[in-house]
């Protein structure tokens, strides 16, 4: 279960935070540019030289977020990296994109100008100071003009029908708004329910308790996730949404995700009760395994391994916690 974060919020950074945190973010990005170019020069030399250039824009505007830094602040520059700013978004290792085709990197490429672009935005909005305001909002644009490269290359190169921009868009919105917060309760609510619920259904016998247990269990773990999914983040960097959508989302099914197999033992036989919750449990797990497969583009035989085995593992620690 995840627990509330301790990074600073981005409304609470300073303006010289902000640029600091741009300053870094672009010598992260070329990098990661520097390293796509390198992995792909070999067998796609026009798209290597395109991420070349692409960290080289990145260099510059690196430069001019120094030079403005210290036109304002002066040349100590505060060390703020992305992981220390909650709903700051995030970066894929080099070494898993790579590990995922041509075609996946150049997706991520969009992705992280089309970050870097809401980024700016909503940097320039929040600063009063004309000329980081005008520096911040060329910087938005020259980011939205790499996502255009990056779709360019991603057209040029690929096979197949492309969704429509808007489809795409809002496919996206639904599954980062929706889907992840969802599925992580879903999970969470079904695997972490597991131990408590067959420990004491095992350790009692008793139908009646197991389910008030299995209650308590699921709506606290509820409660918890869905506050924690609406706190983590309020959605103003990370585009994943309204946070208040997100922590329903997570909230809901953390608990129907417990209830489901803690239901059964309404049910006064307590071997009837514990055959149609490992029913319910088996349906849950591969459930979450078809989620993450359709709508996460997660692996199958990965899915399966974290989910089920992962279920599994928890299920036997509870049924062997009670009946020791």
């Amino acid at each position: 279960m995840r627990f509330l974060t301790h990074r600073k919020q981005f409304r609470d950074l300073s303006e010289q935070e902000v640029i600091a945190l741009a300053i870094s973010s672009e010598e992260d990005d070329a990098r990661i540019y520097r390293s796509y170019a390198e992995m792909l020069r070999a067998d796609y030399p026009a798209t290597a030289a395109t991420f070349d250039g692409m960290a080289e824009e990145e260099d510059a505007h690196r430069q001019r977020l120094i030079d403005l830094h210290v036109q304002r602040f002066g040349e100590i520059i505060p060390l703020i990296r992305r992981e220390h700013v909650a709903g700051y978004y995030a970066r894929r290792p080099v070494w898993l994109v790579g590990n995922l085709g041509i075609g996946r990197i150049r997706a991520e490429a969009e992705a992280m100008e089309r970050d870097a672009e809401r980024f700016y935005f909503a940097a320039a909005k929040r600063s009063t100071d004309a000329d980081t305001r005008k520096l911040l909002g060329d910087l938005a644009a020259a980011e939205a003009g790499h996502q255009n490269t990056a779709r360019d290359l991603e057209k040029q190169y690929l096979d197949g029908d492309a969704l429509s921009d808007e489809d795409a868009t809002a496919k996206r919105q639904f599954i980062l708004t929706w889907v992840q917060p969802g599925l992580a309760g879903l999970m969470d609510g079904s695997v972490s329910t597991l131990a408590p619920i067959f420990a004491t259904a095992f350790a009692t016998q008793d139908t009646w308790t197991t389910f008030l247990v299995g209650l308590a269990a699921s709506v606290g773990a509820g409660i918890s996730m869905g506050f924690t999914e609406a706190a983590s983040d309020d959605g103003e960097l990370s585009g994943r949404g309204s946070p208040v959508k997100r922590g329903f989302a997570s909230g809901i099914m953390t608990t129907l995700g417990g209830l489901g197999h803690a239901l059964p033992y309404l049910i006064t036989d307590f071997w009837t009760a514990t055959i149609v919750a490992l029913i319910v449990v088996f349906v849950e797990l591969w459930a979450i395994v078809w989620i993450q497969n359709r709508f996460m583009q997660t692996p199958f035989l990965r899915a399966t391994f974290q989910v089920v085995l992962g279920g599994a593992l928890v299920f036997a620690a509870g049924a062997l916690i009670g009946s020791g």
